[in-house]
């Protein structure tokens, strides 16, 4: 046999796409699993267009369209504890912007938040208080209170949640956390940041929607703006806090798609 036989093999293979050893077999240049892995997030322009074409439709032939605010003492609308500012918060504001923007629709923007609970209680209600209600659209918003749980267990509460939503059909918008005047925003290692960053994550790997509130909040402040002009107490935004997440949900459902 021609000692130069195998040289000239490997040569040839890799012209093919195969630049595997011999004896691994042949695998083609781009791996499917890795390329399988790398996703991107939804687009704001397309992913809800479905629905707000629903929202567009007049009566007789519009329906309820139900959009359900998932999460913690912020979307539940607490501003300085114990008081509770509902129409100051973002799912009411949401809800005032989606009846402007569509005038003809039927609309319930229904809150299941609680004050004080973390992702984990959030999944083991999720089926109960959330899909009972057959939304068409979910916002999750739990991570301020995720970092007393660490990343880890929040990872696997926050996919329950999506992929309890994605089984059913219905669309996900994942919220970044608001901001905290504790926390150092310009600190990637800042649990705050850390959590910012498994969301974003979790919004390519699934393809669902983002409103990335923590990086409106920082937005802010780059511009010359104070944090605390956008915040009611330490860990919950005022009104004008709750206006970026709200334009920033509203940017999801287009018009006229």
């Amino acid at each position: 046999m021609n000692k130069k036989f195998p040289a000239v093999l490997i040569a040839l293979l890799a012209a093919f796409g195969c630049a595997a050893p011999l004896l691994s077999g042949c695998k083609s240049a781009e791996d499917p699993a890795r390329s399988n892995s790398v996703s991107s997030r939804a687009d704001a322009r397309t992913y809800l267009a479905g629905i707000s074409k629903d929202l567009e439709q007049s009566w007789p032939t519009n329906h309820i369209v139900n959009v359900v605010c998932h999460g913690h003492s912020v979307p539940a609308g607490y501003f300085r504890t114990p008081t509770v500012q509902t129409f100051d918060a973002y799912p009411y504001l949401l809800h005032r912007g989606l009846a402007a923007r569509f005038p003809h629709a039927v609309i319930n923007v229904v809150v299941t938040a609680i004050g004080g609970e973390n992702s984990e209680g959030g999944a083991a209600r999720f089926k109960r208080d959330v899909l009972a209600v057959r939304p068409r659209v979910v916002t999750i918003d739990y991570a301020l209170n995720d970092r007393t749980i660490g990343l880890t267990r929040a990872e696997k509460a926050w996919r329950a949640m999506i992929t309890g939503a994605l089984q059913r059909n219905l669309k996900v918008i994942l919220l970044t956390p608001t901001a905290d005047l504790s926390a150092k925003l310009d600190d990637p290692k800042d649990p705050l940041n850390q959590h910012a960053d498994l969301i974003r994550r979790l919004a390519g790997e699934y393809h669902v929607g983002l409103v990335d509130s923590l990086a409106q909040f920082q937005n802010y402040v780059h511009q010359g703006g104070q944090l605390a002009d956008l915040m009611s107490q330490g860990n919950h935004p005022n009104r004008k806090g709750h206006e970026l997440v709200a334009n920033e949900l509203l940017q999801w459902f287009p018009i006229g798609n």
